[in-house]
């Protein structure tokens, strides 16, 4: 059968339909460099930004394929969704192509939040546009972990059919995390993984010693801990600081304890914590809730955290967080898999990697017992991209590209299940004029 590729990046959809012995006829990438790489990876140059695309010059084919811009929808961003400037009306490029060519199959695919953004109401309005086209839609939510591959990363994949969707079942989970490892998809000292600089080594070390002085006979923090809220004591419940103002805040403490009296306005704010400084009448019920947990846990362990805090603050501030996502794991690092973000130091077991972020460089998975930070090549295995030939040739070109790619062995095992009629359908023509019955 015959496929296209919209946004295609590294190529993750042509990778899963190729092994399935499909056609790739068509593909689409808005970033030049990609483009060359796909043309290097799968022998064909795609076409630019699909915006200045018509789709009468999109050829006829069987299969769309797109893994749509999932800014618009992601929590971690602005959440805009179709309404977004830049990339939000990107679906409706899709729809233009679906309304001329009428494949008979679809797979799209965006980030976990897709169908709850805007409570439900970006996925209602894409799926009536798809059964008004003539398509039975359904949605859900997958990760890789589920399938034996160490990465949890979960995404939401949406399948259409012109020919009903009876036959089609969802892969079911295969493995549970426990089962699997992230050592499976690592090399021994590979001589060109990136070293830990200093700074991140000293963030590790600072956050070791915590976890070495805090009370074995309690269980570690299940909320992100954040060493900005021991010691504050600026108002956070009924107001905000914005809410208050500058002149009632000098009679509180900010950041790490730190008076807030005789600083100038922008002085002031500064020494808050930066999810402090929003401009709102009230923090959300989360924001309230963390910010409350951790001026508990400073209370109750006030006398060997004030010893320990000065190890923390010259770092910046997202090393100054610290989440356990290993709940009875060994408290030592060093046997873990971490991963440096906005939102902290995150720490996991080593059965499954963070999920890999578009961001930069300095948020791929460090790999502790090596010292090390994961390869380009490793991030590849982890999107069951290991077969590619080319990566970019920049890290962070590298990394963003993965960050941004879908998971083939996924995408492979939907669209096993999802064209399996049209496949059945053909090996029996196939019998049949063997047999010349035909």
């Amino acid at each position: 059968m015959k496929f296209i590729d919209l946004f295609a990046g590294l190529g993750g959809f042509n990778l899963a339909l190729s092994w399935a012995g499909h056609e790739c006829v068509f593909a689409s990438e808005i970033d030049e460099g990609l483009r060359k790489l796909y043309l290097k990876n799968h022998g064909i140059m795609p076409r630019g930004d699909i915006k200045a695309i018509k789709a009468k010059d999109v050829p006829e084919h069987d299969i769309l394929c797109g893994g749509f811009p999932c800014q618009p929808f992601s929590k971690a961003g602005e959440q805009n969704g179709f309404k977004d400037e830049k990339s939000g009306d990107l679906f409706y490029h899709i729809v233009k192509i679906l309304r001329l060519r009428r494949p008979t199959y679809i797979m799209l695919e965006n980030v976990a939040n897709f169908e709850r953004h805007d409570e439900g109401r970006t996925w209602r309005i894409a799926k009536k546009i798809l059964i008004e086209l003539g398509y039975e839609v359904d949605i859900r939510k997958l990760s890789p972990h589920w399938f034996g591959i160490p990465q949890i990363r979960e995404r939401v994949f949406i399948v259409g059919s012109r020919k009903g969707l009876s036959h089609f079942k969802w892969p079911e989970k295969l493995t549970v995390e426990h089962d699997i490892s992230i050592k499976s998809v690592l090399d021994k000292l590979p001589t060109d993984a990136r070293q830990l600089p200093e700074h991140v080594n000293k963030c590790i070390a600072a956050w070791q010693q915590f976890l070495n002085i805090y009370p074995e006979e309690r269980n570690l923090p299940s909320f992100p801990i954040w060493s900005m809220e021991f010691g504050a004591t600026y108002p956070y419940e009924e107001e905000t600081p914005w809410k208050m103002g500058s002149e009632k805040l000098r009679g509180y403490l900010g950041s790490h304890g730190r008076s807030l009296e005789n600083l100038t306005k922008e002085e002031l704010f500064l020494t808050l914590p930066s999810y402090a400084r929003t401009k709102e009448d009230r923090f959300p019920d989360w924001k309230i809730r963390f910010i409350k947990q951790n001026r508990q846990l400073y209370e109750d362990n006030k006398e060997w955290i004030d010893e320990w805090l000065p190890s923390i603050l010259d770092l910046p501030s997202s090393f100054q967080k610290f989440e356990w996502n290993c709940k009875g794991a060994e408290r030592n690092l060093t046997n873990l898999v971490l991963q440096c973000r906005a939102s902290g130091l995150r720490a996991k077991r080593p059965t499954t990697s963070p999920s890999l972020v578009a961001m930069t460089a300095t948020q791929v998975p460090i790999i502790t017992w090596e010292n090390r930070y994961m390869t380009p090549r490793e991030c590849a295995r982890l999107q069951s991209m290991d077969s590619l030939k080319c990566l970019p040739e920049g890290l962070t070109s590298a990394y963003k590209a993965l960050g941004n790619a879908l998971n083939v062995e996924v995408v492979h095992r939907i669209i096993q299940s999802l064209i399996m009629e049209e496949s059945i359908n053909n090996q029996e023509l196939n019998f049949r004029q063997e047999m010349q019955i035909v």
